[in-house]
C-alpha cells in the first residue's frame, strides 16, 4: 500500500472515532453528552461496552497504519521519524481503553498514557520545521499542539476539583473532555491531508524508483 493511501487512515481514524463517540451513547438511556464522560459509553454493565471496546480497537488499528505512514514519508524526506512513533504509541492506550473498562484499575492509568500521544503536533512541527516546502504543515502542527495543551489544561482540572475553575467546567466535562479529543484528531487528519500533499511532491517518487530499478 503506497504512502499516500496509508496517510488516509489518519482522516479515518478520526472519523470512526467521532461517528462512535456521537452514535453509541444513543444506545444508554438518559446519557448526557454535555456531563459524561466519553469512559462512560463503555464502562462495565453498559450496553454500548462491546462496540465501545471494538471501535476504540479499531481506531488504534487505524492510528498505526497512519503512523507507518508518517514514519516513511518523513524518512523518504530526511526528517526524524519520531512523530510517527508517538503517533503509534496513541494506538495503546487507545486499545487498552476499550479493553479495560471502567472501573478497571488499568483504564485511568492507560487513560493518562495518552497524554504522550497527545504531543505528536509538536514533535512533527519541530522535525518538519527547517523543510521550506512544509511551511503549512509546521503552521498548522504549532497551532493545533496549542490548542491541545489548552485542552489538556482544562480537563486536569478535574484532579482539583474544589477550585473555582472546575466549579464552571463539571456541569460541561463531558465537552471539556471531548474538546481535547476532538482538538488531536482534527489534527491528525488536517496533518494527513497536508503530508499527502508533500508525498506527492516528493522525489524520486515511489513509481520513478521502480522504473530506475528496471532500467
Amino acid at each position: 500500500m503506497t504512502i499516500s493511501k496509508r496517510l488516509l487512515f489518519g482522516p479515518a481514524a478520526a472519523v470512526i472515532f467521532a461517528v462512535g463517540i456521537v452514535s453509541l451513547p444513543l444506545m444508554i438511556p438518559g446519557y448526557s453528552q454535555v456531563r459524561q464522560t466519553v469512559s462512560e459509553i463503555g464502562e462495565v454493565g453498559s450496553p454500548a461496552r462491546l462496540p465501545f471496546s471494538v471501535m476504540l480497537c479499531c481506531v488504534g488499528a487505524l492510528l498505526l497504519v497512519f503512523a507507518s505512514a508518517v514514519g516513511s514519508l518523513s524518512r523518504r524526506r530526511g526528517h526524524s521519524p519520531l512523530a510517527a512513533w508517538i503517533i503509534g504509541f496513541m494506538a495503546v492506550p487507545c486499545i487498552g481503553i476499550g479493553i479495560f473498562a471502567y472501573p478497571h484499575p488499568l483504564h485511568n492509568v492507560f487513560g493518562m498514557l495518552e497524554t504522550i500521544g497527545y504531543q505528536a503536533p509538536i514533535f512533527l512541527a519541530l522535525s518538519w520545521r527547517r523543510d521550506p516546502q512544509t511551511k503549512s504543515l509546521v503552521r498548522f502542527s504549532w497551532i493545533f499542539f496549542a490548542i491541545v495543551w489548552f485542552t489538556i489544561a482544562i480537563n486536569f482540572t478535574v484532579f482539583h476539583r474544589y477550585g473555582t475553575v472546575w466549579a464552571h467546567v463539571k456541569p460541561i466535562y463531558g465537552l471539556v473532555q471531548r474538546s481535547l479529543f476532538a482538538a488531536w484528531f482534527i489534527w491528525c487528519a488536517g496533518a494527513a491531508l497536508l503530508l499527502r500533499r508533500q508525498d506527492a511532491s516528493s522525489v524520486p517518487t515511489e513509481s520513478a524508483l521502480v522504473a530506475a530499478s528496471h532500467t
